[in-house]
């Protein structure tokens, strides 16, 4: 009999938002905040959500059952995000899904259609020509030791990651029968496309 899979939900709370001038995760998306809504969403897929934040960046009202790692030192990228969040996890899930702080449109749907894809693999994420989307990802808690060795070597990208270990790479094209216009896959990084978010959602 196969054991079922268990799966929570790293999100990153991290970056300067200096484009957008203000915290993304913060900003109003209907009666909740970006944050909110992304983790509710997960809610429904996930069994256990943590959020990594830095050490002095406020967070809105989230579920009590929702973590909260601080990261020692920010702005370190993705994987070392990543890292904080499979510490936490580590005892708790046999892999995670990660996301960053500002995909409002994300749908049940495509995290449950990656979850789906992870196999025997130790990571999947989304691929698009050359292109990976590691903050879309899933990743077995198995790598927690091997992200550290990439972090100590000095090697913050996600990609060499990729190579190292066993990885599905799901082109984007066979995402889109669940997720037509990858919506999951928009992150709002300037306030034109946090407007034009608003505006799809407001007319969907």
């Amino acid at each position: 009999m196969t054991v079922p899979l268990r799966v929570g939900a790293v999100i990153l709370c991290g970056g300067k938002s200096s484009r957008m001038g203000q915290p993304k995760h913060l900003l109003p998306f209907g009666n909740e905040t970006v944050m909110q809504r992304v983790v509710r969403i997960l809610c429904k897929v996930t069994q256990d959500v943590v959020i990594v934040a830095a050490q002095d960046q406020d967070v809105p009202e989230l579920p009590e059952s929702c973590l909260i790692a601080r990261d020692d030192v920010t702005h370190q990228g993705p994987l070392s995000g990543l890292m904080y969040g499979l510490r936490v996890l580590d005892d708790k899930v046999d892999a995670v899904y990660l996301t960053g702080c500002d995909v409002p449109m994300l749908r049940v749907e495509f995290v449950r259609e990656m979850i789906n894809r992870l196999g025997n693999a130790d990571l999947a994420v989304p691929f698009d020509l050359q292109f990976t989307h590691p903050l879309a990802g899933v990743y077995r808690t198995s790598l927690l030791e091997k992200i550290e060795e990439l972090l100590d070597a000095g090697e913050r990208r996600p990609r060499k990651l990729i190579e190292s270990v066993t990885s599905i790479l799901v082109s984007v094209d066979e995402l889109r029968g669940i997720d037509p216009q990858l919506d999951s896959l928009r992150n709002m990084n300037s306030p034109e496309d946090y407007a034009e978010m608003l505006r799809v959602t407001d007319n969907a």
